[in-house]
């Protein structure tokens, strides 16, 4: 970005004086012509150092101010303007036109190809009074009161001082084509409305502060008034006990749990006997890959049970274990031995005690 540069004497308060110009090598066409046309004197134009003399002298004399645009402004608040059936009577007393007027302060024809206008001292008066007098009493007026408006009033006042002296408008090089004799003339082709807009945008209105953020404290809530002794958190609801549903197929009654104080053949037999199996019990069948064991004709003293030495209860767990040898073979009373057992897996039976399989 290039860096735009300003004499002095485009700084705010700052008195006025001779315009800084800054020509090309060679002088564009329509540059001379403007100058021999509002010279009543006819003086050589063949160089530039001529072209520059001549500007120097025509804009920086007392008569070289520049129309920039005219404002419609109100003459007093709006509570003091008059009120008329006739609305040009209405606007023709209650408005005035205000000119703004400025004079050349910088022409730059190498590098931005610029024009720079300031404001004269008389125009920044009456702009400044305007927004004294009439702008900050109406928009005072339009907002609601707080304690520091009155001070962000003046505040906004100062803000626009500044501004106004501050103010330079920039605009193309062929913007002095519209210059008249003795330096003066206005601005054209709709130059005017980019300088209205920019005066109007220094209005700045009042803005009243933020909300202030106020913490809500909600109350605490009150505990209702029970006195209970003891236990403080008893739950008001009697606690029920889970309930897990079972399945009926899947409960299986209660038994008895047999007791054998001794291991001799009569309390055996008589174990085996309540433990009959019934038909409609299956017993699971055994991996076909695994074959069953066959059971050959013994001596019954090689598979009876050792006596218990000493007298203590049984555990079903413990009979079974103690017994495992029993359960699989067919005891026979009458008989008097034991027969052969032969397995297969592809039938389901059910054994009784005392019969042979």
């Amino acid at each position: 970005m290039v860096l735009q540069l300003l004499p002095a004497s485009a700084q705010a308060f700052a008195p006025r004086s001779a315009p800084t110009i800054v020509l090309n090598t060679k002088v564009e066409p329509w540059l001379t012509q403007t100058l021999k046309r509002i010279n009543k004197v006819k003086r050589p134009l063949n160089s530039v150092p001529q072209h520059f003399r001549c500007l120097t002298e025509t804009l920086g004399g007392p008569n070289a101010i520049w129309t920039l645009a005219s404002l419609m402004l109100p003459k007093a608040p709006d509570s003091e303007l008059c009120h008329d059936s006739n609305p040009l009577m209405e606007a023709i007393h209650n408005h005035q036109m205000l000119h703004l007027e400025a004079y050349v302060v910088h022409i730059d024809m190498v590098s931005q190809h610029e024009v720079a206008f300031k404001l004269t001292p008389e125009t920044i008066e009456s702009l400044v009074d305007y927004h004294h007098d009439i702008y900050s009493i109406d928009v005072s007026a339009s907002t609601w009161s707080w304690p520091e408006k009155e001070t962000q009033v003046k505040k906004m006042h100062e803000e626009f001082v500044q501004a106004a002296n501050r103010f330079v408008f920039r605009t193309g090089a062929r913007a002095l084509e519209g210059m008249e004799e003795e330096g003066a003339g206005e601005l054209l082709d709709g130059r005017s409305d980019d300088v209205k807009n920019a005066i109007m945008n220094m209005f700045l209105p009042l803005l009243p502060p933020p909300p202030r953020i106020v913490d809500v404290i909600h109350p605490a809530p009150i505990l209702p008034n029970t006195t209970i002794a003891g236990n403080w958190w008893t739950p008001t609801h009697a606690l029920t006990p889970l309930q897990v549903p079972v399945e009926s197929w899947k409960t299986l009654p209660s038994t008895p749990s047999p007791t054998a104080t001794t291991c001799s053949d009569n309390n055996s037999a008589s174990f085996w006997q309540d433990m009959t199996l019934h038909n409609n019990v299956g017993l699971p069948s055994p991996t076909p890959s695994v074959s069953q064991p066959i059971y050959t004709s013994a001596p019954s003293d090689f598979y009876s049970s050792p006596e218990c030495m000493t007298t203590m209860p049984a555990l079903p767990s413990m009979l079974l274990s103690h017994c495992s040898l029993d359960y699989g073979m067919s005891f026979n009373n009458h008989m008097g031995g034991y027969h052969d057992f032969s397995w297969n897996p592809q039938t389901t039976f059910t054994p009784h005690f005392g019969q042979t399989v």
